[in-house]
């Protein structure tokens, strides 16, 4: 269900976001990327950093590296994406491999791995949960960072 984008509640002090990004379908994913690390920025992120990869199949092998290599100084780590269906089931295939890794991942290392890898049925999806102010799916995703990296503190 599209919830309506909020305004970032409180700003948070510092912090370290990966985002991982998919070149495939650059226009919804930019877009994505772009609000993302608006909101980010705008709660107060000490550091940002964007990693692109070609497509989404490839998402989780970086996400893991950095996972793996930087768990102890890493806030989150974003993974944006989108996968349009086509006539066959190729999209299930990827889509299901990238979500059952990303959960391995942030389980594994214990680092919130927020997925925004979207498997759409089309265009029009894509405009609209990606394109959009009012529903956006990368603000979304920024604001479950932030809002998991809280809770990790939390429970240290």
């Amino acid at each position: 269900m599209l919830q309506k984008n909020s305004k970032a509640k409180s700003k948070i002090s510092g912090g370290h976001y990966v985002i991982v990004a998919s070149r495939y379908n650059a226009r919804y994913v930019d877009a994505m990327l772009r609000s993302a690390r608006t909101e980010i920025a705008r709660a107060g992120a000490d550091k940002i950093e964007v990693v692109r990869v070609p497509g989404a199949y490839e998402i989780p092998v970086v996400a893991a590296r950095l996972a793996r290599k930087h768990s102890s100084t890493l806030s989150g780590i974003i993974c944006l994406g989108v996968i349009l269906r086509g006539q066959t089931v190729h999209a299930d295939y990827i889509g299901r491999a990238v979500t059952d890794a990303l959960m391995q991942i942030q389980l594994r290392h214990e680092v919130p791995v927020i997925h925004e890898v979207l498997l759409l049925e089309n265009e029009e999806q894509a405009r609209v949960r990606c394109l959009g102010t009012k529903f956006n799916r990368g603000t979304e995703a920024a604001q479950t960072a932030l809002e998991m990296a809280r809770v990790m503190r939390l429970t240290n």
